[in-house]
């Protein structure tokens, strides 16, 4: 059963104010709370008990899978294994995300490790948000581990979110794509308190005419601390773009760390980072408007996070 607290929890993380529709495993401190299959979505529990198997059968369109967990338990630590088989020609929708609700003295910790088999051409929208809250001394700590391999011309879309109350966290991402295969990560992250938030990319292009854009819009308030790595390699005939694009505010500290690793002659690769604070103009410009300052700079944040 869900509770009251579990279920604001999974409006935050997965925009679930019912029980979804199509395929959808919940996890609810450390065990399975709700599973549903569908004709062509198959969710299968790892024998060892450590996570799921999610099978996608070859041309399934316009189905969605939602895997949710929720932690309410102070001092729960768990680390999950999930991997996705997506088939040949399918086009789905991945609602994934953790939300840690913590009012104890202990720290809670989940860290979802999850690998993608995208088929030829297939095509997969990744969600994956990560939210907060509590007012225990414990922290809320988050370490999710993503694994991508990508057929010829598979296309992959990933939201990765974390706005609000993860205390640490540490998200690496390796993703290897084939001829034709197209990536894209749009990643959104804010800070604030001692908060860390780290994020590492690999991005290997193997492929002819594989392609990735990976950018990352962050704000870091108070004294937290935030390092975007991100390093694309070019292995053949290819393009590449990784971006950093950042807002500093206080006595926040940011670290950027875009590469390029180019292995072939015709691999295209850029890499883009800006820092910055808030522009005065703009807070003024807003304040005319009737908005206090503090109104003002919320404003320009929510907007610069879209």
């Amino acid at each position: 059963m869900i509770d009251r607290i579990q279920q604001h929890i999974l409006e935050e993380v997965a925009d679930l104010h019912a029980v979804p529709e199509g395929a959808y495993n919940i996890r609810a401190n450390g065990k399975m709370a709700a599973r549903n299959t569908t004709a062509h979505i198959d969710i299968i529990s790892k024998k060892d008990g450590s996570g799921i198997d999610i099978r996608i059968q070859p041309g399934t369109k316009h189905e969605s899978v939602h895997i949710p967990v929720v932690i309410s338990e102070s001092g729960l630590k768990e680390v999950v294994y999930n991997d996705f088989y997506i088939g040949e020609d399918a086009d789905v929708v991945i609602v994934a995300g953790c939300g840690i609700h913590n009012c104890g003295e202990q720290d809670a910790q989940h860290d979802g490790i999850h690998r993608f088999y995208v088929g030829k051409n297939a095509h997969v929208r990744y969600v994956e948000k990560h939210y907060g809250e509590g007012d225990g001394k414990g922290r809320r700590l988050l370490n999710p581990g993503t694994e991508v391999y990508m057929e010829e011309n598979a296309s992959m879309e990933m939201e990765m979110v974390q706005i609000k109350g993860v205390d640490s966290t540490v998200r690496r991402t390796v993703a290897k794509l084939a001829a034709g295969a197209k990536l894209v990560v749009r990643e959104r992250l804010m800070t604030h308190g001692d908060q860390t938030a780290e994020s590492f990319y690999v991005t290997e292009l193997n492929g002819a005419h594989a392609s990735a854009d990976i950018v990352s819009r962050s704000v870091a308030k108070d004294a937290s601390y935030q390092k975007f790595d991100s390093r694309i390699v070019g292995n053949a005939p290819c393009t590449g773009h990784t971006e950093c694009d950042a807002i500093i505010m206080d006595k926040a500290r940011i670290l950027a760390v875009p590469q390029l690793e180019a292995n072939d002659l015709d691999a295209a690769l850029i890499h883009e980072a800006a820092i910055g604070k808030i522009a005065g103009e703009q807070i003024i410009k807003l304040m005319t408007l009737g908005l206090t300052e503090a109104q003002a700079e919320e404003q320009i944040i929510n907007g610069f996070l879209k």
